[in-house]
């Protein structure tokens, strides 16, 4: 009788048993975050819609009001004003635009149950989504900040005030749009997204002073993510201000509160 001896039925004689043995189980879970992650950023940036929404409009906004003297934006260069507002509109956009329209959609079509119930976990696929956001971001600073320097831009202040300001806007405009996007239908998050897009765009600050409006609706205004990214950053940016804690603030309160009631009241299916 012959008997094998440290081989498996299909080894090569010589080789060591187990050299072809499968693995089975799930990846490590950087491994798996940073897949879905890439993933995440490749289905954003194929997009048209999204990535009209999250590179064009923003650069065109850019280049439009920075060239020609539409908007009274006072002293100083048109640039200098809406650059700091045209980088918070950027990150408004890819955090909570983007991230609800495509979020809710994905609930409704069952993707975000179907990947639930894979060995990723849940909080494991936000934290792949925001990775995804934060990518989208970057490339979305430096574009704008190329063009706006090529447009005559002046930045002053403290780069890593500006940094931080741009975390807290993440944060809390990713909350703010899990938060849509998990609670309701994906029609209405489609349109309601789009109708805060508009809406913060004209009242937030970003091109439009809010010195502009009224004295009551600038308290009112003042206090909104929008505001707060777009007024700490060009207090820093444009006045060479220091840290701009009164906006920190509001952005940490709007990230917390955010972020808490989307993992809160979330629905996955």
């Amino acid at each position: 009788m012959t008997t094998t001896t440290g081989t498996s039925a299909g080894t090569p004689a010589g080789t060591p048993a187990g050299t072809y043995a499968p693995r089975p189980g799930a990846a490590p879970l950087p491994r798996m975050i940073a897949a879905q992650a890439a993933l995440e950023t490749r289905m954003l940036l194929r997009n048209g819609e999204q990535l009209l929404l999250t590179v064009v409009i923003p650069t065109l906004l850019l280049v439009l009001f920075g060239s020609v003297d539409i908007v009274d934006t006072g002293a100083g260069k048109a640039v200098d004003f809406l650059t700091p507002g045209i980088l918070a509109l950027a990150v408004m956009s890819t955090a909570f635009t983007g991230q609800a329209i495509a979020t809710g959609f994905e609930r409704r079509y069952g993707v975000l149950k179907r990947l639930a119930s894979s060995p990723l976990p849940r909080w494991g696929l936000m934290t792949a989504k925001t990775a995804s956001v934060l990518v989208t971001e970057v490339l979305q600073v430096v574009l704008l900040t190329v063009i706006a320097f090529a447009l005559g831009w002046s930045p002053h202040g403290n780069p890593f005030a500006v940094l931080l300001l741009l975390v807290l806007g993440t944060a809390a405009f990713s909350g703010l749009g899990l938060l849509m996007a998990g609670t309701l239908k994906a029609e209405a998050t489609l349109a309601a997204a789009n109708l805060v897009f508009l809406l913060l765009l004209v009242g937030g600050g970003v091109i439009v002073p809010l010195e502009k409006f009224g004295s009551a609706a600038q308290d009112v205004l003042g206090l909104l993510p929008i505001s707060a990214l777009s007024g700490g950053l060009r207090d820093v940016l444009q006045h060479g201000a220091g840290m701009p804690w009164g906006d920190l603030g509001i952005l940490a309160v709007w990230a917390v509160v955010g972020l808490a009631a989307a993992g809160k009241l979330f629905r996955w299916e």
